[in-house]
């Protein structure tokens, strides 16, 4: 047995099944290591597939779970669970950063522990389970990855609209409105955006994304989670989630280098995807 199919029989053992060797190195491939090794196949077709069986698989059983909530209340759940900042976490409890593939940029600025990396690593693991097991087998290691988040999903905040949640709570702690700084870094094919999120021209949040506009939604929702830490826990800012417990979002900032991340992701990017991907100031590709 050689060392790297040693490392994967025991990321198979973390996962809790077998999956076939080419499908999980591909699935563990990011795509600065395939451009250095002359395009290799990447992660990012299995994580496409994935993000739809974990969109799937968390949507039945948010839909059992729950049967008096609306479909807006259900969507709001499903991005508290499906966003990068969780997965992102996921992903560092199966320690997956010991496993990637990255190229040597990647591998320089931190990208073993970036939320955006890990959590789409969890996406593409699920989408090659599929791939190679079948959808019981993979809607198994979903229910094993993230069924402590669906269970306390009621008690995580807003999700599906960060920007429209903290407009709402900042109007109604008259702290005034919601201005968005924006830069971009990297080359056209790795393109991050950074967005900062000001009220009275302090700030409160900071995210990254893929886009312009994840980059807001992810400060935004650092943002919001901070602040209802700061004020106090208004859960009820989140739309439609004034029938919840009211426990208040802390946020993540271990992600101070990188983007969480929500939105896929958390985030977001997709409404009920990874909505919240962003590091914190004073929440599945998700654009």
């Amino acid at each position: 047995m050689t060392a790297e199919s040693k490392e994967l029989s025991e990321l198979e053992a973390r996962l809790g099944l077998p999956v076939d060797g080419a499908l999980l190195e591909q699935a563990l491939t990011h795509r600065s290591y395939a451009y250095e090794h002359g395009g290799l196949p990447t992660n990012e077709r299995l994580e496409f597939l994935g993000d739809s069986v974990l969109g799937l698989v968390v949507t039945d059983a948010l839909y059992r779970r729950h049967p008096d909530l609306s479909e807006g209340q259900l969507a709001k759940l499903r991005a508290a669970v499906v966003n990068m900042r969780a997965l992102a976490g996921v992903g560092r409890s199966l320690r997956l950063g010991d496993f990637l593939r990255l190229g040597r940029g990647e591998e320089a600025t931190g990208g073993r522990d970036k939320a955006s990396i890990l959590a789409d690593t969890v996406e593409a693991l699920i989408g090659a389970v599929y791939v190679d097991c079948g959808i019981d087998e993979a809607t198994a290691l979903v229910h094993r990855l993230v069924d402590d988040l669906i269970d306390v999903s009621a008690t995580l905040g807003a999700g599906l609209d960060w920007k429209t949640s903290l407009q709402e709570f900042a109007s109604r702690h008259a702290l005034g409105v919601p201005e968005y700084q924006v830069s971009e870094e990297g080359p056209d094919h790795e393109k991050v955006f950074t967005a900062e999120v000001l009220l009275s021209g302090t700030v409160h949040g900071t995210g990254q994304g893929r886009s312009k506009k994840e980059a807001e939604a992810n400060a935004a929702e650092l943002a919001w989670s901070a602040l209802n830490e700061q004020i106090g826990p208004e859960v009820a800012d989140a739309p439609d989630s004034s029938d919840t417990s009211g426990a208040s979002v802390t946020s993540d900032t271990s992600e101070a280098s990188n983007t969480s991340d929500t939105s896929h992701d958390a985030v977001s990017e997709k409404p009920g995807a990874r909505a919240g991907r962003g590091q914190g100031g004073a929440p599945a590709d998700g654009a």
